[in-house]
């Protein structure tokens, strides 16, 4: 089975069958069938990548319902501390933290249902990252966390004084003040 549960409902990780020899390797980083015979039925219509260096914390995002994303997210190049918050109103995992290392290495990718805040820490000197989305950006829907939210607690894995950070990103309201309208759904 190419997906493992963490704990959080919907919230899943995908690890996907890589085949290698002494050319190097090959795998399906996403196809819809397998997919669909694990119940997941996600049409995505947006790719986005980027590429940052040591220490660049991006985060927490969200997109507000009607625009909200399922966001599938991989490294091609580097490791990144993957951070995720359920954000779902009546979740059982409501407020909680998931973070997973992805890395260009261990190939496994994070399913992020809508609903959640995601974030990530770059590990390496730099790393690119991919994730696929099952909505397009809508800039007026946009919403966040703070980053450090001493109510989180989110381990990040960079220094404090080596962790950079955008401004907008600085200035995001804490959990207990983040206005949302996420609905768990069973």
């Amino acid at each position: 089975m190419p997906f493992k549960a963490t704990g959080i409902p919907d919230l899943l990780v995908y690890e996907p069958k890589v085949h290698g020899d002494e050319r190097g390797y090959f795998f399906e980083s996403y196809n819809a069938n397998t997919f669909h015979d694990e119940g997941i039925d996600i049409r995505f219509v947006q790719d986005n990548q980027a590429r940052s260096s040591y220490g660049v914390l991006r985060g927490l995002h969200f997109q507000l319902a009607p625009y909200a994303q399922t966001k599938l997210i991989r490294v091609l190049e580097g490791r990144i501390l993957d951070v995720v918050v359920d954000l779902r109103t009546g979740s059982p995992a409501y407020g909680m933290v998931h973070s997973i290392e992805l890395s260009a290495e261990n190939k496994l990718q994070l399913l992020v249902p809508q609903g959640f805040a995601h974030g990530y820490s770059v590990l390496s000197p730099t790393a690119e990252v991919m994730y696929k989305c099952d909505n397009f950006y809508n800039k007026a829907s946009e919403g966040g966390i703070l980053y450090n939210d001493p109510a989180l607690a989110i381990d990040w894995g960079i220094p404090a004084g080596k962790a950079v950070v955008s401004e907008k990103d600085k200035v995001l309201p804490l959990f207990a003040d983040v206005q949302h309208n996420f609905i768990f759904q069973q």
